[in-house]
């Protein structure tokens, strides 16, 4: 798995936008961050209750200059069916068939063949700044992917349980 500091690998990928094809560039993306999350299928149980949230969330994200993209091994055409069913999805799910992406950032399962549940941001430049994989039954916390992305814009030294506003000096930090 890509670690903190890694060069993320570019990628030119089908993907579906607001309920058409498209395709997504990752060197085309203008954010200062990225957010790129792995997920198993589409059509599953906890998939969905991420994808939402993240797409509930993702006026927050923007607001914090980040875009937010979505991966798994389904089809562009399989992914616009079933953001029509969760009543619409307005960031790219990327078609990552064969698993290709996932195999490069170290996150695809070979003996399933699918992505883990894996959650990457990219810096400015487009190096890997945060990495987190979780096992497939436990869906990832969308607010706490947002408070990380928040914590690295500073640019400053966030203890854990950090939020946005609250300052911390020095003296503060214990070890």
């Amino acid at each position: 798995m890509l670690k903190p500091g890694d060069p993320a690998p570019d990628f030119d990928l089908p993907s579906a936008v607001a309920g058409r094809a498209t395709r997504t560039r990752l060197r085309d993306l203008k954010n200062e961050l990225v957010v790129l999350f792995f997920y198993p299928h589409d059509f599953s149980f906890v998939c969905p209750t991420e994808v939402t949230g993240f797409n509930h969330a993702l006026a927050d994200f923007k607001a914090e200059q980040s875009a937010v993209l979505g991966a798994s091994v389904d089809s562009v055409d399989s992914h616009i069916r079933w953001a029509e069913e969760l009543g619409g999805i307005g960031y790219p799910l990327l078609a990552d068939e064969g698993g290709k992406l996932a195999r490069a950032f170290g996150v695809l399962d070979d003996k399933e063949p699918v992505a883990l549940r894996a959650t990457f941001i990219l810096d400015s430049k487009r190096a890997v700044a945060y990495a987190l994989a979780s096992p497939f039954n436990v869906g990832r916390s969308i607010s706490e992917t947002l408070r990380v992305v928040r914590a690295i814009r500073t640019g400053h030294l966030c203890p854990a349980d950090w939020e946005p506003g609250v300052a911390f000096g020095p003296n503060e930090l214990k070890y």
